[in-house]
């Protein structure tokens, strides 16, 4: 049932809950991606492997971010959107402030386990809240501004966290009440986790809007035997976006959790120099192509391809892989930075596009589940998969912690032909739903 524009929100409204909701994004990926900067000087002080650290980069944050995404997601379809992100909020603040008191690797894991609770409430209930304040034709500027919030953050946790580091370094060890005495990369994660305390309370702020798009007659949350029906119904679509499009958040989170890595042991620059560069590499290039993708798909749209929004996601992909492929080739930090560059424009290109698309294929009495399922297939094969395979062949199959790059270049091309052609095969049927649902709430 499609809904009038008149009965959305205000415009100026909508868009300040966007840029507010921009914001938690940017900062819980500085929460959740500081880490990755501070691998060496962890891996010194409490003497981690490099599997040992791609756990906690991965499956520790992932093991209750996936188990609670879709219960977290049945919430999302039946409460209050706006108190379900503010305690998210709240919860993954003092997970990470936490990071910063772990004296072991146990104690690291479960406060890393602990962020991975509180940030599972912010992607399912944010889509959900930005679906309800604007009209489907509108959607993809939105959803582009907020879904520039991970490079954004990812790039403040590298600047941030380097500066941080190289600040609290000139300190030394210091004594804080109940804790006692904290190393630099200690207080990092404690500086970076006190904000969202208070921008948790600010949430409270937000207006709630009233769902749209759920006919009278039905009640207001799918059943999962209807869920399932609708997914078997249009099984390819759904694979392509649960299975194909985590193909490109595997090399996303690969990228960034290693590229820091790479460039302290085969580049070899200093943490402040390896977070600077890579942090204004994810600010501006992944940035960019975040907002750039969905200009190309209009340029596709335009020519009638109206499977446009997983087209960019499969030419994105096939782009990729040759990029990685040259990483290891490079002989220069100039050369490094440039493949780094390429492939952090490329891995962010799609996906704001993706975000509509799942929109567009689903009834809004199902989206915060099958957000949560989005979310959940993301960071299974994405966030968990992701660093501890190149984590598993810089170890096992090449044996060298320096085989870094080639790591990041085996595991990219052999992900990315699988995605390409997951992709591929949804195409054909994503155009055909279009055609007789184009941009409407079912």
């Amino acid at each position: 049932m499609r809904q009038s524009v008149s009965s959305y929100p205000p415009a100026g409204t909508a868009w300040t809950v966007t840029v507010f909701l921009t914001l938690l994004y940017v900062l819980s990926f500085i929460d959740r991606q500081v880490l990755n900067l501070l691998v060496g000087p962890i891996q010194a002080d409490l003497g981690l492997t490099d599997v040992q650290v791609s756990l906690l980069q991965g499956f520790a944050f992932v093991s209750t971010y996936v188990l609670l995404s879709v219960p977290i997601g049945r919430l999302v379809d039946t409460r209050s959107r706006v108190f379900i992100i503010s305690a998210g909020v709240a919860f993954w603040s003092v997970a990470t402030a936490a990071c910063g008191v772990a004296k072991n690797f146990s104690a690291l894991f479960v406060a890393r386990a602990g962020v991975g609770i509180g940030e599972a409430t912010l992607t399912p209930a944010s889509w959900s809240l930005m679906a309800d304040y604007f009209p489907p034709e509108r959607r993809t500027l939105p959803f582009s501004v907020f879904l520039v919030g991970p490079y954004i953050g990812a790039g403040i946790a590298m600047i941030f966290g380097g500066l941080a580091m190289a600040f609290f370094t000139n300190l030394g060890l210091v004594e804080l009440p109940l804790v006692g005495a904290v190393k630099p990369w200690q207080l990092t994660f404690i500086a970076v986790g006190a904000p969202g305390l208070l921008l948790a309370l600010v949430t409270l702020l937000m207006p709630e809007p009233a769902r749209k798009g759920i006919p009278q007659d039905q009640p207001e949350v799918a059943p999962y035997s209807e869920i399932l029906r609708w997914m078997r119904q249009h099984h390819q679509i759904y694979t392509a976006l649960l299975l194909g499009v985590p193909c490109i958040t595997l090399i996303l989170y690969g990228l960034q959790a290693w590229i820091p890595t790479y460039l302290l042991r085969v580049q070899g620059m200093s943490l402040v120099e390896a977070g600077t560069q890579y942090g204004a590499i994810a600010l501006i290039c992944s940035s960019l192509g975040v907002l750039s993708g969905p200009l190309f798909g209009r340029v596709l749209a335009a020519r009638g391809y109206r499977d446009y929004q997983l087209r960019v996601a499969m030419l994105s992909l096939a782009a990729l892989v040759p990029v990685l492929l040259l990483l290891p080739l490079t002989t220069s930090a100039a050369q490094s930075l440039t493949c780094i560059a390429l492939a952090s424009f490329l891995v962010p290109f799609p996906l704001a596009l993706i975000a509509t698309a799942i929109q567009s294929v689903t009834p809004n009495r199902m989206r915060g589940v099958l957000v949560g399922a989005y979310v959940v297939a993301v960071n299974i094969i994405g966030l968990a998969m992701g660093p501890s395979l190149i984590a598993f062949a810089t170890d096992y199959v090449f044996g060298d912690p320096q085989a870094v790059g080639k790591s990041l270049a085996l595991v990219g091309a052999l992900v990315g032909a699988i995605g390409v052609a997951l992709i591929y095969r949804a195409l054909a049927p994503l155009a055909r739903f279009l055609a007789l649902n184009p941009l409407e709430d079912s």
